[in-house]
Protein backbone atom coordinates (compact mmCIF):
# COMPACT_ATOMS: atom_id res chain seq x y z
CA UNK A 1 0.00 0.00 0.00
CA UNK A 2 1.42 3.36 -0.97
CA UNK A 3 1.78 5.98 1.72
CA UNK A 4 -1.13 8.38 1.54
CA UNK A 5 -0.11 10.58 4.46
CA UNK A 6 -1.04 14.20 3.91
CA UNK A 7 -3.12 13.58 0.80
CA UNK A 8 -6.22 15.80 0.84
CA UNK A 9 -9.33 13.88 -0.09
CA UNK A 10 -12.79 15.41 -0.45
CA UNK A 11 -15.78 13.10 -0.07
CA UNK A 12 -19.11 14.42 -1.35
CA UNK A 13 -22.04 12.26 -0.31
CA UNK A 14 -25.44 12.96 1.19
CA UNK A 15 -25.25 9.79 3.29
CA UNK A 16 -23.80 10.36 6.74
CA UNK A 17 -22.84 6.65 6.93
CA UNK A 18 -20.83 6.81 3.73
CA UNK A 19 -19.11 10.03 4.78
CA UNK A 20 -18.23 8.56 8.18
CA UNK A 21 -16.82 5.31 6.81
CA UNK A 22 -14.84 7.13 4.12
CA UNK A 23 -13.49 9.50 6.77
CA UNK A 24 -12.41 6.59 8.99
CA UNK A 25 -10.79 4.56 6.17
CA UNK A 26 -8.97 7.57 4.71
CA UNK A 27 -8.04 8.94 8.12
CA UNK A 28 -6.42 5.63 9.08
CA UNK A 29 -4.29 5.88 5.94
CA UNK A 30 -3.11 9.36 6.97
CA UNK A 31 -5.23 11.35 4.54
CA UNK A 32 -6.65 14.74 5.38
CA UNK A 33 -10.39 14.38 4.79
CA UNK A 34 -12.80 17.13 3.76
CA UNK A 35 -16.47 16.15 3.89
CA UNK A 36 -19.30 17.72 1.92
CA UNK A 37 -22.99 16.85 2.05
CA UNK A 38 -23.85 17.85 -1.50
CA UNK A 39 -22.55 19.56 -4.61
CA UNK A 40 -23.21 23.09 -3.37
CA UNK A 41 -21.48 22.35 -0.07
CA UNK A 42 -18.52 20.89 -1.99
CA UNK A 43 -18.21 23.83 -4.37
CA UNK A 44 -18.16 26.18 -1.38
CA UNK A 45 -15.37 24.19 0.31
CA UNK A 46 -13.21 23.22 -2.65
CA UNK A 47 -11.33 26.51 -2.99
CA UNK A 48 -10.56 26.67 0.74
CA UNK A 49 -9.14 23.17 0.87
CA UNK A 50 -7.72 22.46 -2.63
CA UNK A 51 -8.24 18.67 -2.43
CA UNK A 52 -5.88 16.30 -4.27
CA UNK A 53 -8.62 13.78 -5.02
CA UNK A 54 -12.41 14.12 -4.96
CA UNK A 55 -15.00 11.37 -4.45
CA UNK A 56 -18.53 12.29 -5.46
CA UNK A 57 -21.71 10.32 -4.99
CA UNK A 58 -23.84 10.04 -8.13
CA UNK A 59 -27.24 10.19 -6.43
CA UNK A 60 -27.60 13.40 -4.45
CA UNK A 61 -30.45 15.88 -4.03
CA UNK A 62 -30.27 19.38 -5.58
CA UNK A 63 -27.07 18.87 -7.56
CA UNK A 64 -26.27 15.29 -8.54
CA UNK A 65 -22.81 13.79 -8.86
CA UNK A 66 -22.63 14.20 -12.63
CA UNK A 67 -23.50 17.90 -12.41
CA UNK A 68 -21.07 18.38 -9.52
CA UNK A 69 -18.25 16.64 -11.41
CA UNK A 70 -19.00 18.67 -14.52
CA UNK A 71 -18.84 21.96 -12.58
CA UNK A 72 -15.56 20.98 -10.92
CA UNK A 73 -13.97 19.97 -14.23
CA UNK A 74 -15.15 23.15 -15.99
CA UNK A 75 -13.14 25.22 -13.54
CA UNK A 76 -9.59 25.58 -14.95
CA UNK A 77 -8.15 25.38 -11.42
CA UNK A 78 -9.62 21.93 -10.79
CA UNK A 79 -9.64 20.50 -14.28
CA UNK A 80 -6.69 18.28 -13.41
CA UNK A 81 -8.06 17.20 -10.01
CA UNK A 82 -9.08 13.53 -10.18
CA UNK A 83 -12.80 13.01 -9.57
CA UNK A 84 -13.99 9.51 -8.67
CA UNK A 85 -17.71 8.77 -8.93
CA UNK A 86 -19.36 6.71 -6.19
CA UNK A 87 -22.48 4.77 -7.09
CA UNK A 88 -24.53 1.85 -5.87
CA UNK A 89 -25.34 1.14 -9.52
CA UNK A 90 -22.72 -0.53 -11.64
CA UNK A 91 -24.19 -0.03 -15.09
CA UNK A 92 -22.35 0.65 -18.32
CA UNK A 93 -24.60 3.63 -18.92
CA UNK A 94 -23.68 5.16 -15.57
CA UNK A 95 -19.98 4.63 -16.15
CA UNK A 96 -20.23 6.16 -19.63
CA UNK A 97 -22.11 9.14 -18.25
CA UNK A 98 -19.42 9.56 -15.60
CA UNK A 99 -16.74 9.63 -18.30
CA UNK A 100 -18.74 12.17 -20.30
CA UNK A 101 -18.64 14.68 -17.45
CA UNK A 102 -14.92 14.10 -17.03
CA UNK A 103 -14.73 11.72 -14.07
CA UNK A 104 -11.50 9.76 -13.74
CA UNK A 105 -12.83 6.59 -12.14
CA UNK A 106 -16.05 4.92 -11.07
CA UNK A 107 -16.26 3.11 -7.75
CA UNK A 108 -19.21 0.97 -6.76
CA UNK A 109 -20.72 1.26 -3.27
CA UNK A 110 -20.49 -0.20 -0.76
CA UNK A 111 -16.75 0.31 -1.12
CA UNK A 112 -14.18 -1.45 1.03
CA UNK A 113 -11.28 0.25 2.75
CA UNK A 114 -8.96 -1.34 0.19
CA UNK A 115 -10.93 -0.23 -2.86
CA UNK A 116 -11.11 3.32 -1.52
CA UNK A 117 -7.41 3.57 -0.73
CA UNK A 118 -6.41 1.89 -3.99
CA UNK A 119 -8.48 4.47 -5.89
CA UNK A 120 -6.81 7.34 -4.03
CA UNK A 121 -3.35 5.84 -4.55
CA UNK A 122 -3.95 5.43 -8.27
CA UNK A 123 -4.68 9.14 -8.73
CA UNK A 124 -2.24 10.81 -6.40
CA UNK A 125 0.76 12.43 -8.03
CA UNK A 126 3.82 10.87 -6.46
CA UNK A 127 6.48 13.54 -6.57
Amino acid sequence: MSNLAGVKVMVIDDSNTIRRSAEIFLGQAGCEVILAEDGFDALAKISDHQPDVIFVDVMMPRLDGYQTCSLIKKNPRYKATPVIMLSSKDGLFDRARGRMVGSDEYLTKPFTKDSLLTAVGAHVKHD
